[in-house]
């Protein structure tokens, strides 16, 4: 992926999201040829000059200071999570005296495994790509049967835009598709030299006109909790609240747990599902992501 390319289309978007009354400017009179603020503005709020910040939307980040994203992020008003995105992108100083390393293969502990097994809930790991790497039962039949998918299916983006399934269970298909952009726009701007990245954006890019669309809007997201609302196929409507835990010792692995509220409709229709489903906690074998069994 070109980093320069990313820090531009990244702060245009932002900068075009926000009006110079919503940044405290004084609106000027006359029509704006650019929605949102202009450069200069952006420059204005973050106490640079104008030709340090175009340098800095044109990608050329070299020694850029810490201070200076900051400024540019309050300027743009980002949350949290677009902070963290802009300072991935942007490399600055401080990250990138950090020694870079090849991705080693992402691998689930035993005791991962035991604690999916042992779950009541559906429960899944996700990882690099938003690739599944392992699922509970109860998992893999609320999103129909991840059991019976290819390894290199086992993507949760792969599933989201490329399988119809997908579509019909999500009761709000569009607000889920664009939560999976986010988060792995998210990992993209961690990950930019990632060649499995690159090849899942080209064919999800490639087969779907709403992942381009949406790709192009530059949204990045953190999961860490909110709601499901599914209509699934054998059990009909089921509306899960999902936390999103991190795995100790790799950051890019996230233990997603959903649950319905108790002595409702959804936890009476879980339950059916799971009287119905034998499927064992998926154990991929994909070449990057192995395990070594428990002894």
């Amino acid at each position: 992926m070109d980093r320069s390319a990313e820090i531009r289309e990244f702060l245009r978007t932002r900068r075009a999201r926000i009006t110079p009354e919503q940044a405290g400017l004084a609106p000027h009179p006359g029509a704006r040829r650019v929605p949102g603020l202009r450069r200069e503005e952006v420059a204005q709020l973050a106490g640079v000059s104008v030709d340090y910040y175009v340098r800095l939307e044109r990608g050329r980040t070299q020694n850029v200071s810490e201070t200076v994203l900051d400024a540019v992020a309050l300027a743009l008003q980002l949350d949290e999570t677009e902070r963290a995105h802009l300072f991935d992108l942007a490399q600055p100083t401080a990250a990138r005296t950090r020694s870079k390393r090849p991705l080693s293969p992402q691998r689930v502990r035993p005791v991962l495994y035991r604690a999916l097994d042992a779950l009541a809930v559906p429960a899944m790991v996700l990882g690099r790509r938003m690739d599944i790497l392992a699922a509970n039962r109860l998992g893999s039949a609320v999103f129909t049967d991840l059991q019976a998918r290819p390894h290199r299916d086992r993507n949760f983006a792969r599933y989201v835009f490329l399988d119809e399934a997908a579509h019909s269970l999500y009761t709000d298909w569009e607000k889920a598709a664009g939560d999976c952009v986010a988060t792995l726009r998210l990992y993209a701007g961690r990950h930019s030299d990632d060649p499995q990245l690159t090849e899942l954006i080209g064919e999800l890019s490639l087969h779907s006109d709403a992942f381009r669309r949406m790709w192009a809007d530059h949204d990045v997201l953190a999961h860490t909790t909110g709601t499901k609302h599914l209509h699934h196929p054998l059990v009909g409507d089921l509306t899960l609240d999902y936390v999103a835990l991190s795995v100790e010792g790799d950051p890019d692995q996230t233990l997603i747990v959903l649950t319905p509220e108790p002595a409702s409709p959804s936890a009476e229709a879980l339950g059916i599902l799971a009287s119905w489903t034998g499927t064992p906690t998926i154990r991929p074998h994909a070449p990057e992501e192995t395990h070594t069994p428990a002894s």
